[in-house]
């Protein structure tokens, strides 16, 4: 979603610009690093907000320019992100996400 905001607000050509690789890089670890991992739900529907403010104001805009792109783009993942956003996110227990008994340091 983040090449395709790119190519149609910044330009770019086959890759992406600086400023939206370091968007794609940050909110690859941000995922990462969720304590949801695999029964993640879409970052709108979650109960802990993970992106700093600015970032997600970027999030956002490239999820309203990129949402109705893609359903032509990748029909397959447009519908599976739709299907997604109905999911309930589930409890969270404040424990970080890692193989069981490993312990988050303060």
């Amino acid at each position: 979603m983040i090449r395709v905001y790119c190519r149609g607000n910044h330009g770019s050509g086959a890759g992406e610009c600086a400023e939206c690789a370091e968007l794609r890089v940050y909110a690859a670890k941000r995922l990462e690093k969720c304590p949801f991992q695999e029964e993640k739900p879409p970052c709108a529907r979650c109960p802990i907000h993970c992106y700093q403010p600015a970032r997600r104001e970027q999030v956002k805009a490239v999820m309203r320019y990129s949402g109705p792109r893609m359903i032509l783009r990748h029909p397959i993942f447009a519908l599976r992100h739709w299907l997604d956003g109905f999911r309930k996110a589930p409890a969270h227990t404040g424990r970080q996400a890692g193989p069981p008994g490993e312990r988050k340091r303060a």
